[in-house]
């Protein structure tokens, strides 16, 4: 019961961030991240839940180039101190407009990894799905302090 209120709590901040520009309560710190397999740099804040827990949010650009001829993108990366039985979620933004919503589960090492659909084809017809530049934004929970993995 307790892990449904947490996770319905985690689903609301989530939908107060992606509304809201700036957090008085996070805490900024800046790291990497890979979308399709190259590193990108990462503005990272860890927003607490309560005394063990936080929800650490991650924004990242990508750009579709225009000459992309892969069908597949994806997101992935390694949580340190990930809260077990917790997905990672991850919003799509093009100018501010949300254009793809998806949630992936957390390896027991707390890796993690989602693709998505970059190019559609059908019957040698491509169309495509993301073309541009994009903010991505990926919300972990994690614990707030080593000393409380379990």
């Amino acid at each position: 019961m307790n892990k449904i209120i947490l996770f319905s709590s985690i689903i609301a901040i989530t939908v107060f961030l992606s509304l809201s520009v700036d957090s008085a309560f996070a805490h900024p710190h800046s790291g990497q991240i890979m979308i399709n397999g190259h590193t990108h740099e990462v503005q990272t804040e860890i927003i607490p839940l309560n005394g063990m827990m936080g929800l650490e949010k991650s924004t990242i650009l990508f750009h579709a180039s225009e000459d992309n001829t892969l069908p597949w993108g994806f997101v992935e990366g390694k949580i340190a101190n990930h809260v077990e039985g917790y997905p990672v979620i991850i919003q799509i933004f093009q100018n501010n407009d949300a254009v793809h919503f998806a949630q992936t589960d957390v390896s027991q090492d707390g890796t993690y990894e989602y693709k998505f659909r970059v190019l559609h084809s059908v019957n040698g017809d491509t169309k495509k799905i993301f073309d541009g530049d994009y903010s991505v934004t990926i919300f972990k929970v994690v614990y707030l302090n080593q000393g409380n993995f379990i």
